[in-house]
């Protein structure tokens, strides 16, 4: 009975040693969260210099993440401006990534640049805008639109606000006048 006893009480010792031991684990190697810290709705972001608005910004949401960078998962908006109150072009995208370190911004998915001014339009399927230095580019298939033809190629640099662009290669240019 007593050896009954003894290993009993050896069996629930070193049941609980064993129960209660927490494995230590390496900092370093522990799945880290890599998800977006906070998300916000409906976002209207106003960029402006010397209480001059340049552009407005608007997205239905807008992730940002610990090293400061922003994913607008639903697409954004954004209006340019020259003088107050005077819009000169618009920029849609149905996704954009936002770099906060270079400033850089890269729309995906039915991006439309609209030129109000000169009437014209960009599409592609992908446009980077370089917020400081105010121009967007692409190495992607570009088509744009003016009142008297359609002009396709590939790749473009331009200034952020479209009134002056260039097509990298040009692979097409179509008339839109009667004659």
């Amino acid at each position: 009975m007593r050896k009954a006893w003894m290993f009993g009480l050896l069996a629930l010792i070193t049941s609980m040693a064993f129960g209660c031991k927490d494995e230590l684990q390496d900092p370093d190697k522990a799945i880290k969260y890599t998800g977006p810290l906070i998300e916000n709705k409906d976002v209207t972001t106003l960029y402006s210099d010397s209480a001059k608005l340049l552009v407005k910004l608007q997205a239905p949401v807008q992730q940002e993440f610990e090293n400061g960078d922003g994913v607008f998962p639903k697409g954004l908006y954004v209006e340019f401006y020259e003088k107050p109150g005077q819009m000169t072009s618009t920029l849609k995208a149905n996704y954009a990534k936002q770099d906060r370190n270079k400033d850089l911004y890269l729309a995906k998915g039915n991006v439309v640049v609209d030129n109000l001014q000169k009437r014209e339009k960009l599409e592609t399927e992908e446009l980077y805008w370089d917020k400081s230095k105010q121009e967007i580019f692409t190495d992607k298939f570009v088509k744009i639109t003016t009142a008297e033809e359609v002009i396709t190629g590939k790749g473009l640099r331009a200034n952020q606000d479209f009134s002056r662009y260039s097509i990298t290669k040009v692979t097409g240019t179509f008339s839109l006048k009667e004659e």
